[in-house]
């Protein structure tokens, strides 16, 4: 296919490198630093131009905006949109209206598995869209990615992954936490692992993911917390399903505590630049307030 990619940071430039070398035609576009060894174009626009597939990777829900309003005049009829980036649900839905109207099809497709997993072609894909607009762009999900899951309509894709990442917020704190009494318990953290891994307390944070340095397979709390996934950006998820929440009408008193821990770890102590999992240092050295 003839691809164009726009947003070529962290995810985005593994992503579309791996999308070259499996064959494809990929000219990028980023308001930053060109990657090495891609043909990049002067302007969104011209990265989209006459392209089957036009792929972002971008911050925000006003971002994307902005870039579709660039990108979808200069695509072809028939051409997909596809979002990768994680926005609030309301920014798919209003870039997908807008280009069906064009006579393009839209999928919303957030990805989970870290840079690494952009890297190594293992992400997961959560999609929103018609069955024709996934059909067309699944065999790019294969490439980029070990699963794609088409999960409805547009903004589908979106919504899972926020749900997702509000479980997975709520439970690393949880996880944490537990890590934090077993060691005022006494309880041997090797110990506490063997029983929890194997027990109801069972979850991908402790399994496969665990918070405590040398406990478990190798994490970012083997490395001093260098990002895997970095906490800045658990507090951007726990935002948007926050507001999706309050948007819909639903009851999420434990994912507001989630996002309130997690901006108080960000904004006001050391939080920032460090993985989501060094909420475990800092509950080790608080006391019960």
């Amino acid at each position: 296919m003839k691809i164009g990619f726009v947003g070529l940071g962290n995810m985005g430039a593994p992503m579309a490198a791996n999308l070259v070398s499996a064959g494809h035609d990929v000219t990028g576009f980023d308001v930053s630093a060109a990657p090495t060894g891609l043909t990049m174009a002067a302007s969104a626009a011209a990265a989209a131009d006459g392209a089957d597939v036009v792929i972002t990777m971008l911050p925000n829900g006003a971002i994307l905006r902005a870039v579709a309003a660039e990108v979808i005049p200069a695509m072809p009829s028939g051409a997909v949109l596809l979002d990768c980036s994680t926005v609030d649900v309301d920014s798919a839905r209003a870039v997908a209206d807008d280009a069906h109207a064009a006579g393009l099809m839209a999928v919303d497709a957030p990805v989970s598995g870290g840079i690494g997993g952009a890297s190594a072609g293992t992400l997961t894909f959560m999609a929103g869209g018609t069955e024709a607009a996934f059909t067309k762009v699944n065999p790019l999900f294969d490439i980029m990615g070990q699963k794609a899951v088409h999960c409805g309509e547009a903004g589908a894709g979106q919504a899972a992954k926020i749900c997702n990442n509000m479980i997975l917020g709520v439970t690393m704190i949880g996880t944490c936490e537990a890590f934090a009494l077993a060691d005022k318990l006494g309880l041997d953290r090797q110990k506490m692992f063997d029983v929890v891994s194997t027990s109801s307390g069972y979850s991908w944070t402790m399994n496969a993911y665990c918070p405590a340095p040398g406990i478990g397979p190798k994490s970012p709390a083997d490395n001093g917390y260098q990002p895997g996934f970095a906490a800045e950006l658990m507090l951007k998820d726990l935002r948007l399903s926050q507001q999706a929440a309050e948007s819909t009408d639903a009851d999420t008193p434990m994912g507001q505590l989630a996002q309130t821990l997690y901006t108080q770890f960000v904004e006001d102590e050391d939080g920032l630049g460090r993985d989501f999992s060094a909420m475990l240092p800092r509950f080790e050295t608080r006391r019960r307030s």
